[in-house]
């Protein structure tokens, strides 16, 4: 089953620490929701933009997106 990254973008100074802050978050829902993948995590793309990710199966894909809204999906190849 295909695997899809769901991306939360952020901008501005403090652009990586509040991906890192939210990155938390996800964590804590993937603990609640039991989804079936554990993985999170942030990236810095430049100096005023950072995102934060989970990765989901794409089963639970539509489950997630709408319950937390992320900005933007890509199929994720590790």
């Amino acid at each position: 089953m295909r695997q899809l990254k769901l991306i939360w973008d952020f901008r501005g100074p403090d652009a990586e620490k509040i991906a890192e802050h939210h990155m938390i978050h996800l964590k804590d829902y993937i603990a609640k929701e039991k989804l079936s993948l554990n993985i999170t995590g942030v990236d810095v793309v430049n100096d005023i933009h950072s995102i934060a990710f989970i990765v989901v199966e794409e089963n639970e894909m539509r489950f997630v997106r709408d319950a937390l809204k992320p900005h933007r999906g890509q199929v994720f190849n590790p």
